[in-house]
């Protein structure tokens, strides 16, 4: 059986906050904004008849590397009341290649995003043996799923 995966979903609170970090900080594209009317079948959460909002983003790949997100409009989903800082079982990380990993933390840091870490460099062995070396900030969205965003600044043979 061959798989790819496509898009991830997430739900989030306020959908134009989010759409907003998603496009400044990871520098994302809308592909497709839509409402979307709940059957009661296939999500984990909601009821039928429950009508939400859907923005999917995409990155620079056509097909890979999309990211929905959805917010509750009628009813809304109760929110936590504490936004995570930090990342524990049940909880993505998810990872980001760009080309400026420097412009997204500037630009996180204007939207007052909770930064784990900021700018720094660091390497690891990839799979074919070779030294990746990057330039990685890592930081939260607006609703608190964990970005790790690395420049690839070079690759060695030690």
């Amino acid at each position: 059986m061959a798989s790819i995966v496509k898009r991830t979903t997430l739900i989030v609170r306020n959908i134009e906050t989010s759409v907003h970090w998603y496009k400044d900080v990871l520098g994302m594209t809308v592909w497709m904004d839509t409402e979307v009317e709940l059957s009661g079948v296939g999500m984990a959460c909601g009821n039928a008849g429950d009508k939400t909002h859907l923005v999917i983003l995409q990155c620079d790949d056509p097909v890979i590397g999309m990211i929905g997100l959805l917010q509750w409009v009628d009813p809304e989903l109760p929110a936590p009341a504490e936004i995570p800082t930090t990342v524990t079982y049940g909880n993505p990380t998810f990872v980001v290649e760009s080309d400026d990993a420097v412009a997204s933390y500037e630009a996180a840091s204007r939207l007052g995003t909770h930064v784990h870490s900021e700018p720094h460099e660091w390497s690891i062995r990839g799979h074919d043996g070779r030294m990746k070396h990057f330039m990685s900030v890592s930081l939260f969205d607006p609703d608190g799923h964990f970005y790790e965003c690395n420049q690839v600044l070079r690759i060695t043979d030690d």
